[in-house]
């Protein structure tokens, strides 16, 4: 199946409906959206790209929620809560910075709707190989021009595993999908992501504590690790990436003119997680059925 195809396809399917509990319950078998050389490129590769996942309405729609996310952060003067989502502030020359807002749907509902859509779920299901998940990322990352918002070499596994029984890999492949929607384009001078082919492979391996809240922190370089294997992505609107939690990524500061701001949620096999994440309603569980 083309990408296109696929797209098409996954726009077709209803959304998925969240029940009072946070479960949420979808009619009619699972389907599989992906094909066999997809999840093999996720797998082996790190990281697999549908172009059109989603259309300029519901990316405008997105860009509606972002902006007004941007409106409650420049109420506030610290990092916090509001509205349910946690805001993660900082500045640059005397300007507030958005690092990234942990569990945005809380404060923009529609953000929810996105990450309980199938077109994310039902391919984050048949990569985990789970009906049932449990989502603890929506996050909404902004880079807005020369804001200084960078995100050095890290995986995933280390936000999720803090040690002390925090994360239990159940599956034996990570046991977590994140989801990736551009909400700008994503250009060469944009702060773009950038992937480590094959680092889906390396398990677990040190970049240091990752402090992205401190400007001077240096990430640890483990041995396997090279800069020239680095493949960065551009990508358009609506365009959505999904990769698992030892695919090597970074991206850096936003060089451009114009807005770099990305949609994330981020789903885990069920039992794998044994924190709690901030945000009203963080850690809802999601079923494809």
């Amino acid at each position: 199946m083309t990408a296109a195809k696929l797209a098409a396809s996954l726009k077709a399917s209803i959304r998925t409906k969240v029940s009072p509990d946070g479960a949420t319950n979808v009619p009619g078998e699972m389907p599989n959206m992906l094909t066999e050389n997809q999840v093999n490129a996720f797998h082996e590769t790190g990281w697999i790209t549908i172009q059109s996942l989603f259309s300029a309405h519901e990316i405008e729609r997105m860009r509606s929620c972002f902006s007004a996310l941007e409106r409650i952060a420049s109420g506030m003067t610290e990092t916090g809560l509001r509205d349910g989502s946690w805001f993660v502030l900082g500045d640059k020359d005397n300007e507030q910075v958005i690092k990234r807002v942990v569990w945005a749907g809380a404060a923009q509902p529609y953000l929810l709707e996105i990450g309980a859509d199938r077109r994310l779920t039902v391919p984050a299901s048949q990569l985990l190989g789970s009906s049932r998940m449990e989502q603890l990322l929506s996050q909404a990352h902004f880079k807005r021009p020369r804001d200084g918002v960078v995100f050095g070499w890290h995986q995933d596994i280390q936000h999720r595993d803090k040690g002390n029984g925090t994360w239990t890999d159940v599956n034996g492949r990570g046991s977590f999908v994140q989801t990736l929607v551009v909400i700008d384009e994503m250009t060469p001078d944009s702060g773009p992501l950038q992937f480590i082919p094959g680092s889906s492979r390396w398990g677990r391996v040190d970049f240091g504590d990752h402090d992205y809240d401190d400007p001077g922190y240096q990430a640890a370089m483990p041995p396997q690790f090279s800069d020239d294997d680095a493949v960065t992505i551009t990508a358009r609107p609506g365009d959505t990436l999904f990769f698992g939690p030892y695919t090597a990524h970074a991206s850096f500061e936003n060089t451009s003119a114009n807005y770099r701001r990305v949609l994330i949620n981020g789903y885990a096999y069920p039992g794998a997680n044994n924190r709690v994440y901030p945000g009203d309603g963080a850690g809802r569980i999601v079923c494809v059925d």
